[in-house]
């Protein structure tokens, strides 16, 4: 169903996207996603009760991993409605402005996310270089400078794709190839001129999928060759592997993302089931 206005075709509401030829066993396939995605919101909430009923945890470490539980929590709040409706009530239709929401919080905690890593990429390296001026490098309100400084990030990051998208004329198919809204996906339905868009995702990728994950290495490098430099022989393997824990969870996301990404540009033509199962790896 498409709403017209002033000549332009703008549609009332999308269809979301569940498993391609799996419908039948939709139920079934919920029943895993529900378990991760309730482990996940039960997970991350009690880190940040724990977190904030204990004030010996009040510190910088601490504070930016609950920063990444609320960005995880936020993530998963955001998109399990959506993909439990689709999965257990074939409830695919969205509207037109719910789906905006969906993608301003979707992208904004996606956003938060890689920036809280590389914040706490910055944490870890600050006390491995300066451990005896920690505390009074990264005080409480330095801290909060950085929490602002990611939200205002992710406001600049997300508003103007919002406002730039949404300023254009929809026509065609009102059906989305994913779970849930996508700049990626959504941008396919535009009958006009995304230019201005596309140049705007670019920068995005370039400082989000790019600078982002070459800071978080240079900092885990530089941490790594400090480790292994002044840290005694038996010490050294336990640094090591937490170094390494940390890395593996920034490239982990860092590939989903890039996955989705790329699926996007290059595999249009795919099945639509690559493309749904990709989506919902990463979210």
């Amino acid at each position: 169903m498409f709403l017209v206005t002033n000549s332009t075709q703008v549609p009332f509401y999308f269809i979301l996207m569940g498993i391609p030829g799996f419908e039948v066993f939709h139920t079934w396939i919920s029943i895993p996603f529900c378990c991760l995605d309730t482990i996940s919101i039960l997970g991350n909430s009690i880190i940040l009760a724990v977190i904030r009923a204990e004030p010996s945890l009040h510190e910088p470490m601490h504070l930016f991993l609950s920063m990444l539980a609320l960005t995880d929590l936020g993530l998963t709040l955001t998109t399990w409605p959506a993909v439990m409706g689709i999965l257990w009530f074939n409830a695919s239709e969205i509207s037109f402005e719910a789906c905006f929401i969906q993608f301003f919080f979707l992208h904004g905690f996606s956003f938060m996310e890689s920036l809280v890593l590389l914040a706490r990429s910055f944490d870890h390296y600050v006390a491995i270089y300066h451990p005896l001026h920690y505390f009074s490098i990264l005080t409480r309100r330095a801290i909060c400078r950085i929490d602002l400084a990611i939200i205002c990030c992710c406001l600049l990051a997300v508003l103007p794709a919002l406002f730039l998208l949404k300023r254009l004329p929809f026509c065609g198919s009102p059906h989305l190839s994913h779970s849930y809204c996508l700049h990626q996906d959504m941008i396919h339905l535009v009958c006009a001129d995304t230019t201005t868009n596309n140049w705007h995702e670019f920068v995005l990728v370039l400082l989000i999928m790019v600078l982002d994950p070459l800071l978080i290495v240079l900092s885990y490098a530089l941490i790594l060759r400090s480790v292994l430099r002044i840290a005694p022989q038996v010490e050294s393997p336990r640094a090591l592997n937490n170094c390494l824990s940390h890395i593996l969870t920034v490239f982990i996301l860092y590939v989903h993302l890039i996955g989705v990404s790329m699926t996007h540009r290059f595999a249009k033509h795919s099945l639509p089931v690559v493309h749904v199962s990709m989506a919902m790896s990463a979210y």
